[in-house]
This record gives structure tokens, C-alpha cells and sequence, in this order.
């Protein structure tokens, strides 16, 4: 199996180097991430200026590709220049945060994966509920033993697994979960700077509480949730009121 791994957190990331000694158990790992931390990047790409890409040891592990460019940068460039061959299967991760709710429209996690899908190659995207200290290898773990299970599903979706908190012992098991839509309760603590500037520091982020299945929850009460999320933004069922109208 040729695998092409990528991540938001940066090529020398602690979670990229964890999933990397997993996958590389299951086949050939090609690594393309970028060079600085992206996180919140969304499915930005570089469109004004040249990506630099260069090759790189990373602590001895393994020899990747690091890219002055997003996430999804990382996998458009990888799928069009970079690999040798079409890879069987894309792998962003492991995030150092949970990528549930509507955090998958903000990560650049899930938009690496989401690159891929538009191209039609499966992918996978493998987050890891924030704590410290945290243990990337058992999370890794736990995450590719799921992965291994849905690798050779046909699917058009991306997968989006989450690894909850260590801390408290083994996940409880596997749920599959609708992504919530709840959001967040956040909110910015103002500031001002020594020249007088306004700052806004965006703060908070707790999921808002609901009371239905989904993946924020299954998460938070310990369980590894896997979501198929596929990149057709269309509302069929407005679109059903817009149909109404004598245009």
C-alpha cells in the first residue's frame, strides 16, 4: 500500500512522527506536510506566490517533503508532482486536538483530507483530543487499528477519526457519529497594547451541549469516533424551496 502522509501541526510535529511508525508497519509512507505549524488553516491554498518545497530528516525517522504552503497546498502539490505514483490512500495527522463539530470547517487537518477526496483518492484524517501531557503512541496506535479497519472501504467520503483523552485509561470503544453543528461557546477577551492598539484574543471553545449522538459527545464520554464527511455543500432541501419561486 503506497501512503501519503500530511498533517497542520508541521513536518516535525510529534503526531506525524507517531502515526508515520504505525503506517509505515502497513506499507510505503511518502510524507509532504508543511514547514510551520498551520492549524486553523482551513482549506486555504497558495495561489500568489511560489511554494518552496524542500527535503528533510526529521529526527532520523524518516525523509519528507516540507512545503512553505497549507495543508491542502501539501496534498495538491504532492498528488501532482511529488509522489511517484498515485497514492492508494491519504493520511492527515495526528492532529494535536480534536476535529469534531464544526472544527472540521475550520481544520486544516480535515481539508488535507478533503483535498485528496477531490481528486478522488481516499483519505483519512486522525485527530487527537487535546491534553498534556499526551501520548501520541498509544494514540497512534488506536488510531491506525482503526484506520486499518475502513482503509479498503470504497468510500467518496473522507473519514474523520478522533482519538478521545488517554488520561483517564483505553477508549471505552468505537462509535459511528453524525458531526455536530452546534458550535462553540467562545468569546475574545479585549486588550490593549503599550501603542494603544485594540487586541482581541479569541478564547473559550467548549462544544455547546446536545442532547443527540454525535461526535462531540461520543468523544468526550471516551469513546474513538469515526464520521464520513463528504465535500457536496449543496442543501437539497432549500433547494426544494428555492424551486418554488416563478423565476
Amino acid at each position: 500500500m503506497d501512503i501519503l502522509l500530511t498533517n497542520d501541526d508541521g513536518i516535525t510535529a510529534p503526531g506525524i512522527a507517531a502515526a508515520y511508525k504505525e503506517l509505515v508497519k502497513l506499507g510505503s509512507v511518502t510524507v509532504v506536510a508543511p514547514s510551520d505549524r498551520m492549524s486553523g488553516a482551513g482549506h486555504s491554498i497558495t495561489v500568489f506566490e511560489p511554494l518552496k518545497c524542500e527535503k528533510v530528516n526529521v529526527a532520523g525517522l524518516f525523509e519528507g517533503f516540507s512545503v512553505t504552503g497549507s495543508p491542502a497546498d501539501c496534498v495538491k502539490l504532492a498528488l501532482m508532482e511529488i509522489c511517484p505514483q498515485r497514492p492508494d490512500i491519504v493520511v492527515s495527522g495526528i492532529n494535536h486536538g480534536a476535529n469534531v463539530g464544526i472544527n472540521v470547517y475550520y481544520s486544516g487537518t480535515v481539508a488535507a483530507a478533503m483535498e485528496a477526496a477531490f481528486y478522488h483518492v481516499p483519505a483519512v484524517a486522525l485527530s487527537y483530543a487535546f491534553e498534556e501531557p499526551c501520548d501520541f503512541a498509544a494514540a497512534a496506535k488506536y488510531a491506525v487499528e482503526t484506520f486499518d479497519k475502513v482503509k479498503n472501504l470504497s468510500l467518496s467520503a473522507v473519514i474523520n477519526i478522533n482519538i478521545p483523552k488517554l488520561a483517564a485509561g483505553k477508549p471505552k470503544g468505537v462509535k459511528i457519529v453524525p458531526q455536530s453543528t452546534m458550535g462553540f461557546q467562545e468569546h475574545y477577551i479585549k486588550k490593549t497594547a503599550p501603542d494603544g492598539t485594540l487586541l482581541y484574543q479569541l478564547a473559550g471553545g467548549d462544544h455547546r451541549d446536545v442532547d443527540v449522538p454525535c461526535d462531540t459527545l461520543a468523544l468526550t464520554d471516551g469513546f474513538i469516533t469515526v464520521t464520513t464527511l463528504g465535500f457536496d455543500m449543496t442543501d437539497y432541501k432549500n433547494m426544494e424551496k428555492l424551486r418554488q419561486i416563478n423565476w
